[in-house]
């Protein structure tokens, strides 16, 4: 269904009391946001978005490590109601699901999407559709799901949505494996950072991430960055979250994610009270049984573990989801 978008988005913020205006409203209205797109739309004849550095002419259809060409693929769109609280409110956030991924991790949950490229081709103009669409349904926010290798598609689709009305706040969902000369062109586009923190341990990343011993450092460098931008996140009045910086970190069995040192990065390195939720819900999915470190769920003295070493650290605004196992 196709709306008259302008006139929609003024009846909507008049309705709903939205004064909040995101960082990407300026650059669209400066031609900025186009321009850095057109960047981005660019280096895809020698790709480097992520850190794999693949340098495929992704234009020509050769397709990177993550297996995307210049094709946008999108898995799914809709309203969901499973991210963090400050992200959901009562609309939900609005997620978007784009298919791939340069990370390719062997318990991924989401592994038909992420590896098997599950999804429909899209247009542009497609995607910005879609981001209106998921503010017609009043979702709070528009949350990209592994965006990386789509970073150029999506900021055109951003400027068009934008000179449509849309002016919900954009949610960047990231494994956290990120270049931060890439960070730096979404400065002032991206109103809220939504990294994995993964691995502290390089040989973890490589045995498990497809070879990606890089993560850690590369990851702390991106987290930086992303402070940097965007700060800690605080909610605003309504809890509902408008800028800043989230981290997550997915405990894994046997200690295979590293989370003392992970924690202990984050204390050391950024404000006490950023954002870290301490996700609870591994599953051993994928190929995870193949592998035995990872080949069972996490006990609930590991869940414990984890929240106490981030309290002793502390670190003072954590997302604490309950005990498994």
């Amino acid at each position: 269904m196709l709306y008259q978008y302008c006139a929609f988005c003024y009846i909507y913020i008049c309705m709903n009391g939205v004064s909040y205006r995101p960082r990407y409203v300026r650059l669209h209205r400066t031609g900025e946001l186009k321009e850095r797109g057109m960047v981005l739309w660019d280096s895809l004849k020698n790709c480097r978005l992520c850190p794999r550095e693949c340098g495929v002419n992704r234009l020509k259809g050769e397709p990177g490590f993550c297996k995307a060409t210049s094709a946008l693929k999108v898995a799914s769109f809709h309203a969901h109601f499973g991210e963090e609280r400050p992200l959901v409110g009562s609309g939900g956030s609005g997620t978007i699901f784009f298919s791939y991924c340069n990370l390719r991790c062997v318990f991924c949950q989401n592994w038909d999407i992420s590896h098997g490229g599950a999804g429909t081709e899209c247009s542009i103009e497609d995607l910005a559709n879609m981001m209106l669409e998921l503010m017609y349904v009043n979702c709070v926010n528009i949350n990209i799901v592994t965006p990386t290798h789509y970073s150029p598609h999506i900021l055109l689709a951003l400027d068009l949505a934008a000179s449509k009305g849309l002016r919900l706040p954009l949610v960047y969902n990231t494994c956290g494996w990120e270049r931060v000369e890439m960070l730096k062109i979404l400065d002032g586009v991206v109103d809220i950072y939504l990294p994995d923190f993964k691995y502290s341990d390089g040989e973890m990343a490589a045995a498990y991430s497809s070879g990606a011993r890089t993560y850690p450092e590369v990851t702390q460098k991106a987290l930086l960055e992303m402070n940097r931008q965007v700060g800690v996140a605080i909610p605003a009045a309504n809890g509902l979250m408008k800028r800043g910086l989230m981290i997550r970190h997915l405990i894994m069995p046997n200690r295979v994610s590293g989370t003392k040192q992970v924690i202990e990065w984050i204390a050391a390195n950024l404000p006490k009270d950023t954002y870290l939720n301490l996700m609870s819900q591994y599953r051993p999915t994928h190929m995870a049984e193949a592998y035995p470190a990872l080949s069972r769920s996490i006990a609930r003295r590991e869940y414990a573990e984890a929240i106490r070493q981030a309290q002793q650290a502390g670190l003072t605004n954590l997302e604490i989801q309950g005990y498994y196992g």
